[in-house]
């Protein structure tokens, strides 16, 4: 339930001292319900803990509340119990009951349902032990674990709409720009341009109308920051968004969201919705002569979309095209009218410039990048999510110390940054700062967050033929260097990937990848050649070993790869066979299967059926096969 109509600034201080000054229950059950949690069950277990809670009479002492995303997505669905900050995670509702009649009645931990970080490794019972949260500084993702993301009220309560209130207190635009500029505040949405100084430019810009864009089009295979922050605190999007338009001079904004995230779009609705209805939100703000109106529109899901041209074609409702550039946005954008865009992060970063100022922000980071930054930490490491982290931490901490290191028996040999655009950075340079620049001249880039950890079982070769195929299939198609480019890297690297290639190919990607870079149109084109670029530079030793010995070190490409039945080991349960497709396997006289190399399409499907308990179909290079006598079809 929203609160009524708040009509001056006055009023908004009263009602947020209210709700902060008002009694409380004695627990806040806390359950993680974004979509990632959803998809792991939490509604199912948001369902039995009502009935738990019903049951045992505690609806007058426990308020569940399901929150957005706790950013321990290897962990989903968690709990979190308020004041204790008990944590409990990868619930499912059979282990609901015991935890509330221990927990909530009883007032005793469940150590078989608490976090353990490993075998002989014990609990920890409490939130802030999590070995995940080792060097986090979350400013934005603790605020997750306790708002309801579909309420002003809870918004309010936790401080929400104090930046609006003191830039409408007195506050001048250029004071706000200046403080915005001081913070040291970048987009952080990839290129990272000093977000104050695009304010200035676009408040100084001619123009009869001016407008802000929210740009939630989050395309990177892999990256999830802004749905999180979507889902999870909506109102802090908003918020950030009406500072900007005051400061700019602006009185319309759009909040721009890919179709594919339902919840995001459904959560910022209805934050609209209730900020509108408050009076926080269209004519007037607050009685003063401040307007400002927010508006959500959906995306198709082209990659090139988040491109800010594109952007902004779309939003005009004309085909998501890039143009060149100048004149940039800030001069010329929408409509032909000054136009600033910032990412979801950087919106939601500002109200705590405003509330804490510039220097509380800037206490943090490297002299050219502050305050912290939110990354998806996904792939071959223990702890995957969300993690928030001052700028200026090495790769190495947070792959080590946040992310938990390598899965146990395996390697980190790489870390992919910046989605598709970004690149393969190799054990090596762990000790890189995460900044802007030191990324960028390693040969990545920050990007929006993406961060892929890649262990030895990982072939460069092939995850930078998926980013490159990924790019191809986004291309808008407008210039050559990026369409016929990223065509032409592709064939290559799938040439190398069947044993074909030649020392001439990698010569040929690294003059097609710096074509692209110097005469594609856009951003997207001119950084979509970086993972074969960093690839080159960092890992050409790989790619040699698949050009010059036709062998796939990791045993991913199934052009350089053959499966072998270990006859020794083979308990004859034809389990292989029966799963064979393309009915490569046969029987030989002695009652064995074997695989007749020349039907075999190295789909692997024969070594997932084999039993694990007998692991007798493995993995060889084909090179192997070709050479043996003894192997059918060699």
């Amino acid at each position: 339930m929203s609160p009524k109509k708040v009509r001056t600034v006055g009023e908004l201080q009263n009602l947020r001292h209210r709700l902060q000054a008002a009694p409380g229950r004695r627990r806040l059950v806390s359950l993680s319900a974004a979509s990632c949690g959803r998809a792991s069950g939490a509604l199912e277990v948001a369902r039995t803990l009502e009935a738990e809670i019903k049951k045992r009479g505690l609806e007058e002492t426990v308020e569940l509340r399901l929150t957005g995303c706790h950013g321990f997505c290897h962990l989903e669905p968690d709990l979190v119990i308020f004041p204790e900050k008990i944590f409990y995670p990868n619930l499912r509702p059979d282990k609901i009951p015991r935890l509330v009649e221990e927990t909530l009645v009883r007032g005793r931990l469940v150590p078989e349902l608490a976090f353990s970080p490993g075998p002989g490794q014990g609990v920890c019972p409490v939130l802030d032990e999590l070995p995940f949260l080792r060097k986090q500084v979350r400013w934005l993702l603790d605020r997750h674990l306790t708002l309801d993301p579909g309420s002003l009220e809870s918004y309010l309560e936790q401080g929400g709409f104090l930046a609006l209130e003191k830039v409408l207190s007195g506050l001048s635009p250029e004071e706000i720009i200046n403080q915005v500029l001081a913070s040291g505040l970048r987009g952080r949405g990839g290129a990272g341009f000093p977000t104050g100084l695009k304010w200035r430019l676009a408040r100084e810009a001619a123009g009869a109308d001016k407008y802000l864009i929210c740009n939630g089009d989050e395309g990177d295979p892999g990256a999830y920051m802004d749905r999180g922050v979507l889902e999870s605190n909506p109102f802090s999007v908003i918020e950030g968004m009406l500072v900007g338009g005051y400061a700019v001079g602006a009185g319309q904004g759009f909040i721009y969201i890919r179709q594919e995230y339902p919840l995001a779009i459904e959560r910022v609705e209805i934050a609209l919705e209730k900020t509108r209805a408050a009076g926080l939100l269209g004519k007037n703000i607050l009685g003063t002569d401040f307007s400002f109106e927010l508006e959500l529109v959906r995306g198709a899901g082209g990659f090139v979309s988040g491109e800010e041209t594109a952007l902004i074609a779309s939003i005009e409702g004309r085909r998501a095209f890039p143009r060149q550039r100048p004149p940039f946005p800030v001069v010329q954008g929408l409509w032909g009218q000054p136009t600033v865009i910032n990412n979801v992060e950087t919106w939601a970063n500002v109200p705590l410039v405003l509330q804490h100022g510039p220097d509380w922000f800037s206490r943090l980071g490297t002299s050219g990048s502050k305050g912290t930054k939110i990354f998806s930490l996904v792939g071959k490491v223990r702890y995957t999510g969300l993690v928030e982290v001052p700028f200026g931490l090495t790769l190495g901490e947070v792959i080590e110390e946040v992310g938990g290191g390598a899965e146990p028996g395996r390697k980190i040999k790489a870390v992919q940054t910046g989605g598709p655009s970004g690149g393969c950075l190799p054990a090596s340079l762990f000790h890189l700062p995460l900044d802007y620049e030191s990324l960028q001249q390693a040969g990545s880039i920050m990007g929006s967050g993406g961060m892929i950890v890649i262990d030895e079982s990982t072939c460069l070769v092939d995850l930078v033929l998926y980013f490159l195929r990924f790019a191809r299939e986004e291309s808008c198609g407008q210039c050559a260097p990026c369409r016929l480019g990223t065509r032409q890297m592709v064939r290559l690297l799938e040439k190398i990937t069947r044993g074909e290639g030649q020392l001439e190919d990698l010569e040929l990607l690294q003059r097609i990848g710096w074509t692209m870079q110097e005469a594609s149109l856009c951003g997207l084109g001119r950084t979509a050649a970086n993972p074969v670029l960093s690839a080159l530079r960092h890992f050409r030793q790989e790619l040699e070993k698949h050009v010059l010995e036709k062998e796939c070190p990791a045993g991913v490409c199934r052009g350089l790869i053959s499966y072998r039945i270990e006859k020794e080991r083979c308990a004859a349960c034809l389990r292989c066979l029966e799963s064979c497709p393309d009915k490569a396997i046969v029987m030989t006289d002695d009652g064995y299967p074997e695989i007749d190399q020349k039907l075999c399409t190295r789909c692997g499907l024969c070594q997932s059926a084999c039993p694990p308990d007998v692991s007798a179909i493995i993995k060889i290079n084909r090179k192997e096969t070709e050479s043996s006598a003894g192997v059918k079809g060699g």
